[in-house]
């Protein structure tokens, strides 16, 4: 008759899982407090000519819109456009910033393709 051997799992085995769940209780907390760091981040972006700035969170939450009193002479379409153009530059940057700082979160997992 065979032995029984539990789970199969030996000391060492045993240890490695035991590093593993701590290293991932150690990624929530870590993921935790990038989250909050995310949420009180204020990111700015601006069109060209600086008329109109945008202020976004790390979570990419709009914020404000500063619009210079030098950009109401533009017209209105001129006027949208320099919106939209520093809402796509504070989201550019937003999505920057986070990306670099889940990369350094999940770096060190040696996971591939992270």
């Amino acid at each position: 008759m065979a032995e029984k051997k539990g789970f199969g799992l030996g000391l060492g085995k045993m240890k490695e899982l035991a590093n593993a769940f701590q290293k991932a209780q150690q990624i929530q907390e870590d993921a935790k407090k990038l989250q909050e760091e995310l949420e009180t981040m204020q990111i700015k972006g601006q069109c060209e000519n600086g008329l109109v700035v945008v202020t976004m969170s790390g979570n990419q939450e709009p914020l404000k819109v500063e619009i210079k009193p030098e950009a109401m002479g533009e017209g209105a379409e001129k006027l949208s456009e320099m919106v939209t153009e520093a809402v796509r530059d504070a989201y550019q940057i937003s999505t920057t910033t986070m990306r670099e700082k889940m990369e350094a979160l999940t770096g060190n997992l040696g996971l591939p393709g992270m």
